[in-house]
């Protein structure tokens, strides 16, 4: 199955194209970047494709079967749109688009396609993750009724002034960038339910004033501090679901020097804190005594899962958990947190 990687840059490395090489399917065809050196240094670098600017000569080619999007967000839209309109498959990174009207979009091109379109939503292909939706399903933790998450550090805003802080570009900062892993966890392990209200503040603050932002890590840098700075380095929200109350704490960048970066899921007969991108621990009562442990588990890694099952949707025609029509809730939540940031007030859907 020959593959076009677009966009290839620190995602496309780092995760989509060693995950293709190893997956014994799929072959590298093209390898596509506005920015020449950066597509042929990839085709250099893994001895195979071809070097290309315009994915439109990939997406006109009648052996590509399937393009991954690792682009910046605000072209995820039209290329994903794009691509499935010329009969290829799609897996986009997350978010899936800028704003939720452009991924509904994306869902009716896919509908009116049938071309698969996954999202970049790689948590669900998590082992300790799965292991947790197992353990709500099957009833360990009771009825989850409240879920916390936190995502917070200190002053880590990547690339001051560059594509991640350019709203027109990103679509939004802490929330879009980092958020959007944390809500599609909670929503995945607790059975994506339904949303019903979305109260949210979102504020832009420690970046404003660029030449005199001092930072702990800046791993998109260096600052350009010619650039532009309008999104959110900080976020709160409360959400309420069929199910569990949600309630996020993130930051990219505040003025407390203690990162926290875990998720609790409260139910009345156990909890559970997963520590984001580890393992995780289990709190309950047994007997009269307070109880903790933490399963040890062999976990594979989940970008190469999210590829090797994006190549299996395509060859068997099934949807995934990645799958537009589930993963949209999460834009939905995202549109409504700005939204109601914006109005400052609660919004209803």
């Amino acid at each position: 199955m020959k593959i076009a990687i677009i966009g290839c840059g620190t995602i496309a490395n780092a995760a989509h194209i060693p995950s293709y090489i190893k997956n014994p399917e799929a072959q590298i065809k093209y390898f596509c970047d506005n920015i020449p050196e950066r597509a042929k240094k990839a085709v250099k670098e893994y001895e195979c494709g071809i070097a290309i600017t315009d994915y439109r000569e990939a997406l006109a080619d009648p052996e590509i079967s399937a393009v991954s999007i690792c682009t910046p967000n605000n072209v995820h839209a039209t290329i994903a749109i794009d691509a499935m309109r010329a009969g290829k498959h799609v897996l986009c990174e997350k978010p899936a688009a800028c704003t939720y009207a452009e991924a509904l979009e994306m869902q009716k091109v896919q509908h009116e396609t049938g071309m698969t379109l996954n999202i970049g939503v790689v948590n669900r292909f998590n082992d300790n993750v799965n292991l947790i939706k197992k353990y709500i399903d099957s009833g360990k933790l009771g009825d989850v009724y409240r879920v916390y998450a936190s995502f917070r550090a200190h002053r880590s805003i990547p690339g001051l002034g560059g594509i991640f802080t350019t709203k027109a570009i990103a679509g939004g900062g802490a929330l879009i960038d980092w958020g959007v892993h944390y809500l599609d966890i909670v929503m995945y392990c607790c059975g994506d339910p339904n949303v019903r209200t979305v109260s949210g503040e979102a504020f832009c603050k420690l970046g404003v004033d660029m030449k005199n932002y001092a930072y702990d890590f800046m791993w998109a840098g260096p600052p350009n501090y010619s650039g532009t700075y309008d999104v959110d380095d900080s976020v709160t929200a409360l959400i309420r679901t069929a199910g569990p109350t949600i309630t996020i704490n993130g930051a990219w960048a505040e003025n407390i020097g203690v990162g926290e970066t875990y998720i609790d899921f409260i139910g009345d007969k156990a909890g559970i804190r997963l520590k984001y991108g580890g393992d995780f621990t289990l709190y309950t009562a047994e007997h009269g005594a307070l109880v903790e442990y933490k399963p040890v588990i062999k976990t594979k890694d989940m970008f190469q899962s999210e590829i090797d099952d994006f190549i299996r949707c395509i060859k068997t025609g099934e949807k995934n958990a990645a799958h537009i029509d589930t993963v949209i809730i999460t834009a939905q939540m995202m549109q409504a947190i700005y939204d109601s940031a914006e109005a400052h007030r609660e919004v209803v859907l």
